[in-house]
């Protein structure tokens, strides 16, 4: 499944300056299309929920210097296959699994490494916006990566949020209605549907 900047951004915390200079300085590069228009992978987005994590309570300048510093210690592959954490001042990784961890910046401290569920719930980014919760984020949509690839749902389905929320049109077509195209979408969750996209046009739009 491939992910558009825009929803990338929301589902990732993210924004849309941040996702250009990452991918200009090499730290998370869109895997399925690195041109225009550029879109990523569900292991981009994790990595890059994870850089969104250590930017909230670290600099970038240290999160470039520990990602150039994977390659040194031969860790090649996707970022997403990593483990990360920080105190504010260094950067560790470690393998998932495996409790050892490496300092990717050579400075001491204590650590915890983060999981992907622990950065996959809702958290404040470095601005104190709310970066949303990744498996849920919206009242009625959820993203399994099991299910279409990781693209936004309506929560209890297959059915995707933009499919719902494309077919609200407001006036021949209200939340109410989408149950006579869609049995499993109450309106609640139409409106939820339709609320996530306006939030994913609003970063298309910035």
């Amino acid at each position: 499944m491939a992910f558009p900047r825009p929803l990338a951004s929301v589902l990732t915390g993210a924004t849309l300056s941040q996702l250009r200079t990452w991918a200009e300085k090499g730290l998370v590069v869109p895997e399925i299309n690195p041109k225009r228009p550029p879109l990523y992978s569900f292991r981009d987005l994790v990595a890059l929920r994870a850089m969104v994590a250590l930017r909230a309570t670290t600099s970038l300048q240290r999160i470039s210097k520990a990602f150039a510093n994977l390659d040194v210690f031969d860790l090649t592959e996707h970022p997403a296959t990593y483990r990360f954490g920080t105190d504010g001042s260094t950067v560790w990784v470690g393998l998932p699994g495996d409790d050892q961890a490496m300092d990717l910046v050579r400075q001491p401290g204590q650590f915890t490494l983060m999981g992907f569920d622990d950065i996959a719930r809702a958290f404040q980014n470095f601005r104190d916006d709310e970066v949303v919760d990744f498996y849920h984020p919206d009242t009625h949509v959820s993203v399994r990566p099991q299910r279409l690839g990781g693209w936004p749902t309506i929560t209890g389905t297959r059915v995707p949020y933009d499919t719902v929320a494309n077919l609200v049109d407001g006036e021949t077509v209200t939340p109410d209605d989408v149950a006579d195209y869609y049995p499993d979408v109450s309106p609640e969750a139409a409106a939820s549907a339709v609320a996530f996209d306006a939030r994913v046009r609003a970063v298309r739009a910035a």
